[in-house]
């Protein structure tokens, strides 16, 4: 997860299963990050997803303890390649093949559903690797009879997309690296996952984004655009996306939310409250999709768990859920 480019984003407010067939579709996961020191073992992490209902998981690289623990329970799973692993796998034949021999063909019982080639790639010589890989794993998930199960894409920060205000202005910031990526993406029927944070937006122009309209709490701000009417900046930011995939040629391409989620201490706004505010609604809101798109949006709450030792902002740290002891940072229902 980064911060996103909200200088402006009232700009946004206006702003493989088992592998015999692709899994069911669920409406929220939850991203099981893993910095830390003080961490549950991953048998009792995936038992807590199990516990609180939880049945979709992302994860940011192949980890073979979490796959293991993962097997049989029918949990879906979005799982990254892991950043360093793309110039390998753009440009040497050989890699994708054994990628996938080690960290998918071991795994028969796991829901394998998407393989994330790169997680928020913004530097240009790291996204001239994204699509070869993207196709060098697809090509191996085929070669090893994986392709019609396991769907292969990328992880993208929001800032893909530009003039979010109003939501039917967003238009891909640029189209010469998003144009290749959705023609293979249309190609396979694989989905745009992109990370979506109206914290950050929130964050970064308070004079102009209420905090209820970005945390799901009715209030009195609404936009309307196009006869749509958006009461939060969830639903704003996230139909700009359908927007710049309208002006693509693309608009069949489903989006995935691969991350979204609001930190409960370490900074502005980032309180307990505000976070179950902003993560029980999008939980309540996602099955009912955006104005736009008005059915099931599949979303992946970050993260599970407190994680100690991210850098960077202190909102970083508690981002969780839960806190590693397994103890609830503040109340959910899923």
């Amino acid at each position: 997860m980064a911060q996103q480019g909200v200088a402006s984003i009232l700009a946004v407010a206006l702003v493989l299963v088992a592998f015999a067939s692709f899994p069911a579709v669920h409406s929220i996961g939850v991203c099981n990050g893993v910095i830390g020191n003080n961490l549950p073992a991953p048998s009792d992490v995936v038992k807590l997803y199990q516990t609180k209902g939880i049945d979709a998981m992302r994860i940011y690289a192949p980890e073979s303890n979490v796959l293991k623990a993962l097997s049989g329970t029918g949990i879906s799973l979005l799982m990254d390649v892991g950043n360093g692993a793309l110039t390998s796998l753009a440009n040497d034949p050989s890699a994708a093949p054994a990628w996938v021999k080690a960290n998918v063909q071991p795994f028969p019982g796991v829901s394998f559903r998407y393989i994330a080639v790169g997680n928020e790639v913004t530097d240009s010589a790291g996204q001239k690797t994204i699509l070869p890989a993207m196709k060098n794993i697809q090509t191996a998930l085929a070669a090893a009879g994986l392709s019609g199960s396991i769907k292969v894409s990328t992880s993208l920060r929001f800032d893909v997309v530009n003039n979010t205000s109003p939501p039917s202005n967003g238009v891909f910031a640029d189209t010469s690296f998003m144009g290749p990526i959705l023609d293979f993406l249309a190609s396979t029927g694989a989905p745009l996952l992109v990370n979506v944070y109206p914290y950050f937006a929130y964050k970064g122009d308070q004079q102009n984004i209420k905090l209820d309209f970005a945390t799901f709490v009715p209030g009195s701000t609404t936009v309307t655009d196009n006869g749509l009417t958006y009461s939060n900046l969830f639903d704003a930011m996230v139909d700009s996306i359908y927007a710049a995939l309208e002006k693509a040629g693309k608009p069949d391409v489903k989006v995935v939310i691969s991350e979204s989620g609001w930190p409960s201490a370490g900074g502005v706004g980032a309180t307990a409250q505000n976070a179950r505010a902003y993560n029980q609604g999008l939980i309540n809101h996602v099955r009912g999709g955006t104005p736009k798109k008005p059915s099931l949006l599949e979303t992946y709450i970050f993260a599970m768990f407190n994680e100690n030792q991210k850098t960077g902002d202190p909102t970083e740290n508690n981002f969780g859920l839960f806190n590693p002891d397994k103890s609830p940072a503040y109340s959910v229902t899923f």
